[in-house]
């Protein structure tokens, strides 16, 4: 008789994200059991994250929400706040505005991300709680957990993995699940 590894995480609120050995960009990502492949910032990691530094912060980040691409994707059940991404949907990463590090609907002049990428990687889009609750200036925004690119290349500072590894993870993601990076 065969026995099948039963793949679905372990109770646990904490995603632990480890730098990878060999590469500063590179991720392993575990969770209630399981462990999964993530790319990084194209800086690697650092404890004193900074606007436009490419890092992923080393910090403990809590979920807050999460946006989709509804058109692209079809999500598994979560516990987790999900917002349908819309055209004019817009995050503001000019550090002297204050609207900075906030989701700001089009037209808006300031510098800013489209939510609605033609890549595919905010088609599943998870906010994480940096330079949110509690902001400053310059210490970075729109650090999420979203889809990586093909072979896991860098992110711009957030943490990325596949759809196939989001669509494993979202069922057992609800606010509040903490997100640590470590070194």
């Amino acid at each position: 008789m065969q026995r099948f590894h039963d793949e679905r995480p372990r109770k646990s609120k904490v995603v632990t994200v480890r730098t990878a050995p060999c590469d500063r960009s590179r991720a392993i990502v575990s969770f209630g059991g399981i462990t999964l492949r993530a790319a990084l910032g194209r800086s690697g990691t650092s404890a004193s994250k900074r606007e436009g530094d490419g890092a992923t912060p080393v910090a403990s980040m809590r979920l807050l929400y999460g946006f989709t691409r509804g058109e692209r994707v079809r999500l598994p059940p979560t516990s987790l706040p999900i917002k349908r991404i819309a055209k004019k949907m817009l995050w503001c990463d000019q550090p002297e505005h204050p609207a900075y590090n906030r989701l700001v609907q089009a037209p808006f002049q300031p510098s800013h991300e489209e939510m609605m990428r033609s890549d595919g990687l905010y088609d599943i889009c998870l906010v994480l709680d940096w330079n949110i609750t509690s902001r400053k200036r310059y210490g970075g925004s729109a650090i999420f957990f979203h889809l990586a690119k093909p072979g896991y290349e860098p992110t711009a500072g957030c943490v990325a993995v596949s759809l196939r590894d989001m669509k494993r993870l979202l069922p057992f993601f609800r606010k509040g699940t903490v997100v640590k990076v470590l070194k």
